[in-house]
């Protein structure tokens, strides 16, 4: 009996103790916070459920299990990174085999049990033993004939292989442009000018054109067109070239007619050199009169032509003539007011528009003073880039004429300017020149030049008599005469362009009779007068080229000592044709090669962005200028830059930050960079790649048999933009995929096609290794039992060759892995997001993310990277995931929220409850899971600024700031001329004025008008237009050593707390957070960009920053033989001056 009171008093202790506890427990809960046990259990659950899920169906441990099975050390070996003999075994294995016998073994993940208890690794392998009766597993689980060798890659012949490479596809078009200049010389020296000459020719924007009369329209006619696949399936004739004549010149002018008669002999040779290289694309001669031939031919668009005259692009300018430095005068004295400072502006644009990155500059106005345009650049040179040009374009709006004109002065300016820069070494130390823009001068200024220019006469002036007055001509014609210029006078706008181009054929007059045709290369470009005229479009908006030019010389003796220029012959290079060189299977996950100018000057590199990313996809300003120091900018000191530029050949080492996903998430690592010159060009090229896992490089080996039968499978596909053979270089080999010129080149004796074997090898064991996957995914899609609700989509799996195999597990679903998620997919220059992420994941663990690119679309990436061995710095051999919807993964999210260890069920707290909100968020602190569903894809900043504060405060996650050297801002224009407008009557009669003027100026009825009008050759602005930046923007990531934390926040005195716990194996945390206080007035932490303000004193300091280059080693600055008498076409000299310039000419021999 006592024994039994005893029992009941401790059970009614045990029960009182029992209630205490809870009571004490939810008394602490309500004081502490948020019970970071349950947080932890909710964590643990989620986890556990969604690795299990994407194991499941990614395979991803099936093919680490075949990889570990394959590299596994013999006994008495040890498992290094180094390179080691290789290990081979004997016999091969049906994939469908061994994907169950290696399921089986590896034990499978965690899933729902089948519906009779069988699990699915238990159920495959029946089914596929019911096939095979005979044999059980520990027989069939036999390797692939296959053997594995681990590398380091050797950086330094990695890119001289590379250069090599680049070299020699430079040298053919070089040498196809050779061809074209040697043809039309030959063809010009046959040729006997005839001014009556009338043939007709095909005219690109009037090709098939009618009239009313339903007849073809003069210099039209049939003209043969057909879609071609390797000009974007553009209509092209690949017989014949079609010429092109800007509108403000005659087509049947005499010298275009001669011209573009002895030009037909080029057709055959454009012919000739396509067929010699089908890579070729776009061939051309642009003519010192004008015309433009190109061949293949095709149709232009007549808007467009009229903005193109082949003689302004860089091409031309730059095979023409030798780097200069310039300096422009330009007149602002009273009697320049009105129109003739009106077509002052439009001559000196035009005049930059003739000067390239090989060029020198600056603009000053006189009257009677001194004053320079830019203020900053007092007595010195800028480079002529699109930024620097623009820039004094900017300025040129804020002249207006008053006073005199003491050009005196300001040439001792210009003489003093160009001698003190040319001592410095930092300008072209070639040609130089003075620009006088003026509308007359009153005395020869002879003493100026005797004192700074004669007798040698090493800078050309170029007069530009502005309006019709002919009262100063003779004065300004013996000033270009006496110092080996040029005179020209423009009347009205029309007049401008045809002038200023002349000054073009004066300075190219050495190099002609020297007879040197230098071979130039541009800098990147699209140029978009072409590529709109022929509507040449790419998929991604205007392609990028570089051009090959060599400039065209007349042969004839008795013109020898003229110097004439016939004009410039070219041949475009895509940039995508230099990216196919690139072996991208070496250079890791992370690895890219990339190229600069002498100038410094990026032609290709994966973070340059020369187009607007929003909208229609459109040039950005200034996308050919980007220096490499503007992308590789952890770089303070340039030595990477400078180290190029200058063509040597070295290594370089540092941390970087990659951002990816369109620069919401960034990479953190450490690049060795290699880098040499391509000979024969002004290129240099670098390779850089990351430490760690993409400095290590497997081979493996398979029997051919095996590979193309797995290769050719429907599952498989080869990245787009990586070149296993070449199928361009022979025009039988066009119509090949990838695929199919792989297996013509390994199993043909004689397939006359050029492959990479090193890759092909390697995709080929790609595809043994991966072939059970297939056949694994087949299993899972057969299998009622799994995916009931048809959660996970899309299995898919890439390597390290660019091979990818995708699954369909809902057939309907939309696949986001598509070219048109760039970085979704394998390309030219990077591996896709999901590879690239999951290779810095611990192995293992899985990343997930929400896509950016899927817009309206709801769905989850979760991908897992698979090493070859185990160990740090193991090549990361292949990347494996899944898609799944995003309700889906939500609700596995929610459903693991709702446990808890209270034995009765009744939670102490809950994610369904109104006093918390509960987070899922990725490591750069993104939502991928929130009640709030306007709320997902959001970073966590902008939701829970208070927290995301505390976060980044206590270490959990940090900031990383990061700059953009190539952004967009928008600027406010509603002030402009534009904008006030409409609102007041006066400028609009203004306005309407001066569209009266441009229309008089060009019919040339302007005399009468005298009126102080700024015409500005912008197009009319709106509210806002976006301007180039540079910007300093956030990403954050968090710090894996924190895998829990509790906190608390306060707003306005108000204190909650939150909860941050990590799911196990994922790049995901959970974040709960006490919503009892109103933290609304926090301020939000976002991502936005801060746009870097430069007060005057810097912006100075960017424009005199002149950075490291190398000059062009050619330079023709003047010749002795060179006649200085053909310096003028305006007026005749008076006999008194001509007189005076024999006498001064005879002077200046004798001396």
């Amino acid at each position: 009996m006592e024994g039994i009171c005893r029992i009941q008093v401790l059970h009614t202790f045990l029960l009182l103790w029992i209630f205490i506890g809870w009571n004490v427990a939810a008394v602490a809960g309500s004081q502490q916070g948020i019970p970071l046990s349950v947080v932890k259990l909710w964590a643990s659950a989620f986890g556990g459920e969604i690795k299990s899920i994407s194991a499941k169906y990614s395979g991803s441990q099936l093919l680490q299990k075949e990889l570990w099975s394959i590299t596994a050390p013999r006994s008495g070996a040890n498992s290094t990174s180094e390179a080691s003999p290789p290990i081979r075994a004997t016999s091969r294995l049906n994939p469908k085999i061994t994907a169950a016998c290696l399921w089986e073994e590896s034990g499978g993940q965690r899933g729902s049990p089948r519906k009779y208890g069988e699990s699915v690794q238990t159920a495959f392998r029946k089914r596929l033993q019911a096939q095979n009766p005979g044999l059980s597993c520990p027989e069939k689980y036999k390797e692939p004939e296959k053997s594995v060798r681990v590398e380091e890659i050797d950086g330094v012949k990695l890119v001289k292989d590379l250069a090599v490479k680049m070299e020699e596809m430079f040298q053919r078009k070089a040498e196809a442009t050779r061809r074209l200049v040697e043809a039309a010389e030959e063809a010009h020296h046959q040729h006997e000018y005839n001014p009556d000459l009338q043939f007709e020719y095909f005219n690109a924007v009037l090709i098939n054109e009618v009239g009313e009369d339903e007849k073809p329209v003069e210099l039209g006619g049939e003209f043969i067109l057909e879609p071609n696949e390797h000009f974007n399936n553009l209509s092209v004739n690949l017989s014949l070239s079609v010429v092109q004549v800007p509108t403000n010149m005659y087509n049947k002018d005499p010298d275009i007619m001669n011209g573009v008669y002895w030009s037909e002999a080029l057709n055959k040779v454009f012919v000739e050199n396509f067929e010699r290289d089908p890579t070729l694309i776009w061939q051309y001669f642009g003519s010192a009169k004008g015309f433009f031939r190109q061949y293949p031919g095709v149709k232009w668009n007549s808007d467009q032509s009229i903005s193109f005259d082949c003689r302004n692009r860089k091409w031309y300018i730059q095979a023409a003539t030798s780097p200069k430095d310039v300096v422009i005068l330009v007149d602002v004295s009273g009697s320049m007011k009105g129109l003739r400072l009106t077509i002052a502006r439009q001559t000196v644009s035009s005049i930059l528009d003739t000067l390239g990155d090989n060029d020198f500059f600056n603009i000053i106005a006189y009257n009677q003073e001194i004053h320079y345009v830019e203020p900053c650049l007092n007595g010195t040179l800028v480079r002529a880039d699109t930024t620097n040009k623009d820039h004094f374009r900017e300025h040129l709006d804020k002249l207006f004429a008053k006073g005199i004109g003491l050009l005196g002065e300001a040439l001792t300016e210009a003489f003093t300017i160009l001698n003190d820069f040319n001592q410095t070494g930092r300008g072209s130390v070639c040609s130089q020149a003075i620009m006088l823009v003026t509308d007359g001068a009153t005395k020869m200024y002879d003493d100026v030049f005797e004192k700074y220019n004669w007798p040698d006469r090493k800078v050309r002036i170029f007069p530009y008599l502005i309006g019709r007055e002919s009262a100063f001509a003779d004065n300004l014609k013996w000033m270009a005469c006496a110092n080996k210029g040029y005179f020209s006078q423009i009347s009205t706008l029309a007049d401008v362009q045809e002038n200023v181009m002349r000054y073009l054929h004066v300075m190219s007059r050495p190099k002609v009779i020297d007879h040197e045709h230098d071979t130039v290369w541009t800098e990147a470009y699209a140029d978009s007068a072409l590529s709109h005229a022929i509507e040449l479009r790419s998929k991604s908006g205007p392609a990028l080229t570089t051009t090959v030019a060599m400039p065209v010389f007349s042969t004839k003796n008795e013109t020898k000592n003229q110097g004439i220029l016939l004009g410039v012959a070219g041949t475009d290079i895509p940039l995508e044709e230099l990216m196919k060189l690139i072996p991208k299977h070496m250079l890791g996950i992370h690895g890219y090669a990339f190229a600069i100018t002498n100038n410094g000057y990026i032609l290709t590199h994966p973070d340059l962005r020369p187009l607007y990313k929003e909208g229609q996809r459109r040039r950005k300003p200034y996308y050919s200028s980007v220096d490499l120091s503007e992308v590789e900018w952890e770089d303070k000191d340039d030595i990477l830059r400078n180290a190029m530029v200058n063509r040597r050949t070295g290594t370089f080492s540092m941390d970087v930050k990659r951002t990816v996903d369109r620069g919401r998430r960034v990479l953190k690592m450490h690049n060795d960079y290699y880098y040499t010159d391509i000979k024969g060009t002004p290129f240099s090229v670098g390779v850089a790649l990351s430490r760690g896992h993409g400095k290590y490089f497997f081979r493996g080996n398979v029997s051919m048999d095996a590979g193309l039968r797995d290769l050719e499978q429907p599952d498989v596909a080869l990245a787009d933009e990586w070149t296993y053979c070449n199928t361009e270089e022979k025009h039988e080999h066009r119509h090949l995929t990838q695929i199919q010129a792989i297996k013509l080149f390994m199993t043909s004796r004689r397939p006359h096609l050029k492959c990479d074997r090193e890759l092909i090898q390697e995709v080929l064991f790609d595809a043994v290794v991966t072939a059970p996957l297939k056949s694994y995914w087949n299993s899972l899609a057969l299998n009622k039992s799994e995916n009931p609700d048809k959660g996970v989509e899309i299995a898919f799996l890439g390597t390290r060759t660019g091979l990818s195999r995708t699954n369909l597990f809902v057939p309907t679903v939309r696949n986001f892995l598509t070219a048109e998620d760039e970085e979704g997919v394998f390309n030219a220059d990077h591996f896709p997001l999901w590879y690239r992420r999951a290779a810095e994941q611990v192995p293992g663990t899985f990343v997930y993310s929400i896509p950016f690119s899927t817009a309206s679309e709801s769905v989850v990436l979760a991908s897992t990277a698979i090493q070859l061995l185990d160990d740090r710095k193991s090549p990361i051999v292949a990347a494996v995931g899944i898609q799944m919807k995003l309700e889906y993964f939500q609700r596995k999210f929610w459903t693991a929220c709702r446990q808890c260890t209270a034995l009765d069920g009744n939670c102490i707290i809950s994610c369904d409850s109104e006093d918390i909100n509960c987070y899922l968020i990725d490591n750069n602190g993104f939502i991928l899971v929130t009640e709030e569903k306007s709320q997902t894809g959001l970073f966590f900043g902008e939701v829970e600024g208070a927290v995301m504060s505390k976060l980044l405060q206590m270490g959990s996650f940090k900031r990383i700031n990061l700059y953009d050297y190539q952004a967009l801002c928008r600027e406010y224009a509603g002030s402009s001329d534009s904008a006030r407008t409409l609102s007041d009557p006066f400028s609009m009669v203004k306005w309407l004025l001066t569209e009266l003027v441009i229309f008089l100026l060009e019919f040339n009825l302007y005399s009468w008008w005298n009126v102080d009008l700024s015409v500005k050759a912008q197009r009319p602005q709106g509210k806002t237009m976006m301007v180039p930046c540079d910007t300093e923007y956030p990403a954050f990531v968090s710090e894996r050593t924190i895998k829990e934390t509790t906190g608390n926040v306060d707003c306005n005195g108000c204190v909650s707390s939150f909860v941050i716990q990590q799911i196990p194996s994922s790049n995901l945390f959970m974040v709960v957070v006490d919503n009892k206080c109103d933290c609304s007035a926090v301020d939000p932490v976002t991502m936005d960009p801060i746009e870097i303000k430069y007060n005057e004193s810097l912006k100075c300091d960017r424009l005199k920053l002149q950075k490291d280059r190398k000059k062009p080693e050619s330079c023709h600055p003047f010749h002795p033989e060179e006649n200085a008498m053909e310096c003028g076409s305006a007026s005749r000299l008076s006999g008194c001056l001509a007189a005076n310039l024999l006498t001064l000419i005879a002077a200046t021999v004798s001396r």
